[in-house]
């Protein structure tokens, strides 16, 4: 393990994301945003790599320099975004989520924003036992249905 997470003890939540393509198109849209992100230290991208699912459903790693045909994605500031976490069935995993001749970016990335709030809690005996992501189609249909019911959404 890299000297850079020997100290796990002090390190944020870890989330990762599958982010497909359609069409394998890849505009590079949001990867400025993402990139502020790591400036402003609230994420530290541990992985970033892409898959790409074949129309026969074999998936395979892609090179960043296989994304950028055109010369106007670059993605060279992602090179060497790798901590090992990642292996193949993770990304086959991650392909099997994939419509068949499209891409994805698998980010796994740490939460720094909340790594002093989860030291504190690991040093006094707390551990999380449990998380999840609720989709914001989900949050959007449940207060669309709490209005209809002519219930406030506001609390």
């Amino acid at each position: 393990m890299s000297n850079e997470f020997q100290d796990f003890q002090d390190m944020g939540p870890v989330d990762y994301l599958v982010i497909e393509f359609p069409g394998n198109r890849m505009t590079g849209k949001g990867m400025s945003l993402l990139l502020d992100l790591v400036d402003r230290g609230i994420v530290r991208i541990l992985d970033f790599t892409f898959v790409r699912k074949d129309t026969d459903g074999s998936v395979i790693a892609l090179e960043l320099r296989d994304l950028d045909a055109d010369g106007e994605l670059d993605l060279s500031v992602f090179e060497g975004s790798s901590s090992g976490l990642l292996g193949q069935d993770d990304l086959d995993e991650a392909g099997m989520a994939l419509e068949p001749g499209n891409s994805a970016g698998v980010l796994v990335y740490e939460n720094l924003w909340a790594a002093p709030l989860a030291r504190e809690l690991r040093r006094s005996g707390a551990q999380l036992v449990a998380g999840g992501r609720i989709p914001v189609q989900a949050l959007l249909a449940s207060l669309d249905a709490a209005e209809a019911e002519g219930g406030s959404a506001a609390a």
